[in-house]
């Protein structure tokens, strides 16, 4: 009595924003079945032109009482995304996890670190990435994926602001539950995920996931320690987000607790 489905739902990004803590804690609820991959449909040209079976066989099989949810954090900065998927459903709930631009930023740089780490290949230090002849480098691709503005104004020509959720990536981190009651409400889903099903890793830092009996932590490479920043470029940054995040609070109704 199962079938693969086009998501009801996809979690449309940030890029470092907490998108894979989102998607694996949502997928505690027994309505919810989650893609096992980001699938890069809508963002990739080469993906995109496959067609939509080739997507709707990525899916996980689902019963018709449950939500199909897949997560690309690649869609949010892409500039075909928002009319692609309006394209395939111009009613579909999105899902947006932010969180405050700089520590975006800088877990933006950390994760590519470790890679060319891993890799053998040379790194820079964040400062000197993010500086260049003195002043900020805007054209950084880490920055620019934090114009939240920028991006969300893309999404609002193609969706109502009624139909994107956004979730507080610093707050999911710090106290999951109310944040994944505020996304089981947006998706007319009854109350399953309770306080239970979490457990603060001591080690870790961060909090983990128990349910069918099983406990679960986010992958090794998740919550990895960030370099130290250099004082006055964490002030360049946060100068150069302000008008940004003003902006974006003017957007979305919505305020954050960002620098």
């Amino acid at each position: 009595g199962t079938s693969r489905q086009i998501p009801q739902t996809i979690i449309i990004g940030v890029r470092k924003g907490g998108t894979r803590a989102l998607l694996e804690m949502l997928d505690i609820h027994p309505n919810i079945v989650v893609a096992a991959t980001e699938v890069h449909f809508f963002d990739w040209d080469e993906n995109y032109m496959k067609g939509i079976d080739w997507y709707r066989n990525l899916m996980p099989f689902s019963y018709g009482n449950q939500i199909t949810i897949e997560k690309t954090p690649g869609y949010f900065t892409s500039p075909q995304a928002p009319g692609r998927i309006h394209d395939m459903n111009s009613s579909i709930k999105l899902l947006l996890i932010l969180r405050d631009p700089t520590e975006r930023v800088i877990s933006d740089y950390t994760q590519v670190y470790y890679n060319r780490v891993e890799s053998h290949k040379p790194v820079q230090l964040f400062e000197d990435i993010v500086i260049k002849n003195g002043v900020l480098n805007t054209k950084y691709k880490a920055i620019q994926r934090s114009l939240y503005d920028v991006h969300m104004e893309k999404w609002l020509k193609h969706f109502s602001l009624n139909q994107i959720h956004i979730v507080d990536g610093n707050t999911l981190i710090k106290d999951p539950l109310p944040e994944l009651q505020k996304v089981e409400r947006f998706l007319n889903l009854p109350s399953r995920i309770v306080s239970s099903n979490f457990y603060f890793n001591q080690t870790k830092g961060f909090y983990c996931i128990r349910s069918d009996g099983r406990e679960r932590c986010l992958h090794e490479s998740k919550g990895r320690p960030h370099p130290l920043v250099n004082s006055t470029v964490l002030e360049q940054l946060y100068s150069y987000f302000r008008e940004h995040n003003a902006k974006f609070y003017r957007m979305v109704n919505h305020s954050f607790d960002w620098h």
